[in-house]
C-alpha cells in the first residue's frame, strides 16, 4: 500500500484505523471529562427522582379532601426544596417549592395560580383537578436505581456531565489525550503579524488545524513552523517523534524538489502506510506509523486540502482510537447537480440550508482552487461523493462531514 499508487478514501480509512493503536485510560475529575470518551459505564446512584417531586410552586393537599368539595385550607406550614419531608395533619394545605419534596399525606399540588391567599388561608379559585399526583414527579420516574445511564464509548457532553454528577461519580474513567504537534513547512509561510513580502503567504492553515482540534476538546496541541530545509526538518521532526503520539504535517508531500516530509520520515524510522488518495482536494496525503506506534499524517500544503483530510480521517480516527462508539453518519441530499469529469472521489463544500418545510439540504459552495480558503467561510463542511466521471443529480443523498 506505500507504493505511492492512489487509494481510494475507504481504504485510507481502513488503513489508518487498522494501524492506530488504542489509547489509555485515565481517571479525571469531572469537571475536567467535557469532550472526552468515556471509559466506564454509569449507572443510577438512587431512583430519579429519589422522591416524590413537586413540579411547580403551590400548595399540597390530600386528593380525598378535594373530591370532598372542600374549598378553604389553613397553610400548616412551608415545603421547601431541600427540607426534610413535613406531615399533613387533618384538613390542612402545605406551602410547597418547586423541586421540593412532596409532604407525607399528600398526593396533588395545586398551582399559585388557581387559589388566593389571605394570611393563612387559601381559597380554591376555579376547577381544580383531583385526580392523586397531578403536578408531581413520581419516584423513579426517570428511571430505577442502579439502571444503566452511560454506556462507554460516548462522547461526555454537557448533558452527560449531568447524568454522571447525579449518579454522585466525582471522577470519571475517560480515553487519554494524545499530543498533537501541527508542523507546517515552507520558506514561503509568514506569521500572522509579521511583516510580509509580496512574495509570502501568511502561515493560517496551522491555525485552522489546531482551531479545529480544540473545538473537539482537544487540549494538548503543539504547533511549529519549518523552513524548506532537510537538515531542520530532520531535527525538528526528531524532537516531535519523541515528545508526541500524533503529528500532524502540512505541506512538504507532493513531489515538488522541496517536498522533503515522506523522505525524511522514512529517515527517522516512520514506516509508510499508504501515500496518495484517489481524492480531490488532498491527493498527495501520506500516512504513517512512527518506530514508537507515533501516528504521522502528512496533509498536502493547499489550505483547502489541508483541512478536508483533518476532517476526513484524522479526527474520526482518533475517536475511534480513543474508544468511541460508531456515530451515525449525516446524509443530506443535494440541493442542486453537480458534475466532474475525474476518476477522483470529490470532496466538495457544502451549506445546510432548509427547504420551505425545514428540511435541510446541501447547497453546492465549490471553491476556485484547493487554495480557495476564503470560499469556505459560511460553509458548514463538505459531501464526499463517489469517483467520478459523473453526474450526481439534485436530491443525490451524500455523507456530511462538518468543519
Amino acid at each position: 500500500m506505500g507504493s505511492g499508487t492512489p487509494i481510494s478514501p475507504e481504504s485510507a480509512d481502513e488503513a489508518i484505523r487498522l494501524h492506530m493503536r488504542c489509547l489509555s485510560a485515565e481517571s479525571r475529575p469531572l469537571s475536567q471529562c467535557v469532550g472526552r470518551v468515556l471509559r466506564q459505564e454509569v449507572y443510577a446512584e438512587r431512583d430519579n427522582p429519589p422522591f416524590d417531586r413537586v413540579c411547580m410552586d403551590g400548595i399540597a393537599v390530600d386528593s380525598r379532601a378535594l373530591q370532598r368539595g372542600i374549598r378553604r385550607y389553613a397553610i400548616q406550614g412551608t415545603q421547601a426544596a431541600g427540607a426534610a419531608p413535613l406531615t399533613l395533619t387533618g384538613e390542612h394545605a402545605i406551602e410547597v417549592m418547586t423541586g421540593a419534596i412532596l409532604p407525607h399525606g399528600t398526593d396533588v399540588v395545586i398551582p399559585l395560580e388557581q387559589y388566593s391567599r389571605v394570611h393563612e388561608v387559601v381559597t380554591l379559585t376555579g376547577e381544580v383537578n383531583d385526580s392523586p399526583y397531578r403536578n408531581v414527579q413520581r419516584r423513579a420516574a426517570d428511571g430505577p436505581s442502579g439502571k444503566l445511564m452511560l454506556k462507554s464509548g460516548g462522547l461526555l457532553g454537557a448533558p452527560e456531565i449531568a447524568v454522571a454528577a447525579s449518579a454522585g461519580l466525582a471522577r470519571l474513567q475517560v480515553s487519554a489525550e494524545p499530543a498533537f504537534m501541527v508542523l507546517s513547512t515552507g520558506d514561503e509561510l509568514v506569521e500572522p503579524g509579521e511583516p510580509i513580502a509580496e512574495h509570502q503567504v501568511r502561515r493560517s492553515n496551522a491555525y485552522a488545524v489546531v482551531a479545529a482540534l480544540r473545538a473537539r476538546g482537544f487540549e494538548s496541541v503543539g504547533n511549529d513552523h519549518v523552513p524548506d530545509d532537510e537538515e531542520r526538518l530532520k531535527e525538528r521532526l526528531t524532537l516531535h517523534l519523541a515528545t508526541h503520539d500524533v503529528l500532524i504535517l502540512s505541506g512538504g508531500v507532493s513531489m515538488g524538489k522541496f517536498d522533503f516530509v515522506p523522505k525524511v520520515l522514512r529517515q527517522l524510522g516512520v514506516r509508510e502506510i499508504f501515500h496518495k488518495v484517489a481524492q480531490r482536494p488532498g491527493r498527495p496525503m501520506w500516512f504513517g506509523i512512527g518506530p514508537a506506534g507515533q501516528a504521522v499524517f502528512g496533509l498536502p500544503g493547499n489550505p483547502v486540502s489541508t483541512l478536508v483530510c483533518l476532517i476526513r480521517y484524522i479526527i474520526p480516527a482518533i475517536l475511534t482510537s480513543a474508544g468511541a462508539a460508531a456515530m451515525p453518519q449525516e446524509r443530506l441530499p443535494l440541493s442542486a447537480a453537480v458534475s466532474f469529469d475525474l476518476p477522483l472521489a470529490l470532496f466538495l463544500p457544502v451549506s445546510s440550508v432548509p427547504d420551505e418545510w425545514g428540511r435541510p439540504w446541501a447547497k453546492p459552495r465549490p471553491t476556485n482552487t484547493s487554495g480557495d480558503y476564503i470560499s469556505l467561510v459560511g460553509t458548514d463542511g463538505f459531501v464526499e461523493l463517489p469517483a467520478g466521471p459523473a453526474t450526481y443529480p439534485k436530491e443525490f443523498v451524500a455523507t456530511l462531514y462538518r468543519w
